[in-house]
Formats: C-alpha cells, structure tokens, sequence
C-alpha cells in the first residue's frame, strides 16, 4: 500500500512540473508577443506623424560643351555640365547626403565618369541646387550606340539621362538613422541644332522631374 502512494504521489508532481513549464512557455510567448506588438505600434505611430517622403529631383538645365562621336573607332568623347535641384518635402525629417556621385549614361550605357557632390545636410523643406560637370573622354561605345546616335541626330533630338548614386541618412530631433541606398535616374531631352558652318549643337530642352529610389 505505501508503494502504490508513493507512486501516485511521484504521477501528481510529475503533473505539477509539466503544467508548470506549460504555464511559464505560456507567460514567455504572451510577454513576447506584447513587446513585438508594441514594438510595431511604436513604428506605425511614428510613421504617422513623421510621414517620410522621398526627396525630390529635377533636372533644370544643361549645357553640352562637347558630344563628339568617331565612327572610325567608336569613341564618344563627351563634356557636360547639368543643374540638378534636390527638395526635402518633409517637415520633420531632415536628409544628409553622406556620399553622391553624378554620371551621364546613353541607351543603358555610361559615357561619362562619375562626379562627386560635396556632402550636405538638407532640412525640412529646404531645396539645394548642384551643378557638376561631366567627362567623358575617348569612351569606347558599342557599333549600336553609335547607330542609335546617327538617328537621334538625323531626327534631331536626344535622351540622356543622368544618374544619382549614393548614400543617405534621415534625421529626426537627435536621432539619425543607418545609411540607405540613394538611386536617382533623371531624363534630359536635347535638340540637334544645326548651325551656319553645318556643326550640329545639341541644346537642352526642358526641365524634367526625376526618379527617385530610396
């Protein structure tokens, strides 16, 4: 008889312990998903109220110094400048631009060499202008490009586009985030003008908005 309680009394806390660690699992996995929880409120609250926004880009003007193009050997020989705004919509949230380079590519290819922008910080609403120049000298380009750029010229107009790449932070009271990948793809339309000596003159057009990918 004393060995039958001692074994019904061995089953009652080996219950004991196995509802005990239910109970405590139980605990961890409510504690858990409450801070995930509030966590995320946390997040979803702040996004409200700081509404990050992308910054903006356009390009504003350009000026073509030299396009030369040698069918010979297929060299593009490029120089540039261009004039590119940047405006931070937000009013909470400031951006700096820790590391941008500008650089110009012709149907998918880059035919001048990356130009560094000088870093900045850019506040709530504020708007800064940057006007690099752009080489690209003696740059090898396929037989196409050189094909695609005998008709753009005979049709007298011409798509570049100019690129961003960099890196940014955001900014918010006293805390600044982690970098972010900064990529900034910019349409520039150009004429082919031709002038009295039959040199053809490739002009800017208009202004146009850029995208942006942050």
């Amino acid at each position: 008889m004393g060995k039958d309680c001692d074994h019904h009394h061995h089953s009652s806390c080996c219950g004991c312990s196995v509802c005990s660690d239910h109970s405590t699992l139980l605990t961890i996995a409510w504690v858990v998903g409450a801070f995930v929880l509030v966590v995320l409120l946390v997040v979803f609250i702040t996004w409200l109220v700081l509404r990050p926004t992308k910054p903006i880009f356009y390009v504003r003007d350009a000026t073509v110094y030299q396009f030369n193009l040698s069918l010979s050997d297929n060299i593009l020989s490029t120089v540039l400048q261009a004039t590119v705004s940047s405006h931070n919509p937000n009013s909470r949230i400031g951006v700096s631009y820790d590391r941008a380079s500008v650089y110009v590519t012709y149907q998918n290819q880059q035919i001048t060499l990356p130009t560094s922008i000088p870093p900045l910080y850019q506040g709530h609403h504020d708007i800064n202008v940057w006007s690099p120049y752009l080489y690209g000298a003696s740059v090898p380009v396929a037989p196409s490009i050189c094909g695609s750029l005998q008709q753009d010229e005979a049709a007298g107009y011409l798509l570049l586009y100019l690129k961003i790449d960099g890196k940014v932070r955001w900014k918010v009271g006293t805390w600044t985030s982690g970098h972010y990948h900064l990529e900034v793809t910019c349409p520039a339309f150009f004429s082919f003008d031709s002038t009295s000596n039959g040199v053809a003159i490739v002009r800017f057009q208009r202004m146009s908005p850029c995208s942006v990918s942050v």
